[in-house]
């Protein structure tokens, strides 16, 4: 996030200064504008190198079932 955020405020200075320069610097301004958001976007969402480890799986899966309602069973208490 402090990547993303210090891109976003080098984009602002360039806004802000194409108000004052000329020339080439204004076509430098221009692209750093347009061109940071696409490149702080891409820098916030890469992820360091996967360090290679084992898959926690949970245990083995036990089926669940509810009791059978049926006229033994009736919970109305009749």
């Amino acid at each position: 996030m402090i990547k993303y955020s210090i891109a976003m405020g080098i984009r602002m200075v360039c806004i802000v200064l194409m108000l004052f320069v000329q020339g080439w610097w204004l076509l430098v301004c221009a692209i750093g504008a347009i061109a940071l958001p696409y490149v702080a976007v891409v820098f916030a969402n890469v992820q360091g190198s996967a360090v290679a480890s084992t898959v926690v799986r949970p245990g083995a899966v036990q089926v669940s079932r509810a009791p059978r309602r049926g006229p033994g069973n009736d919970e109305s208490g009749t």
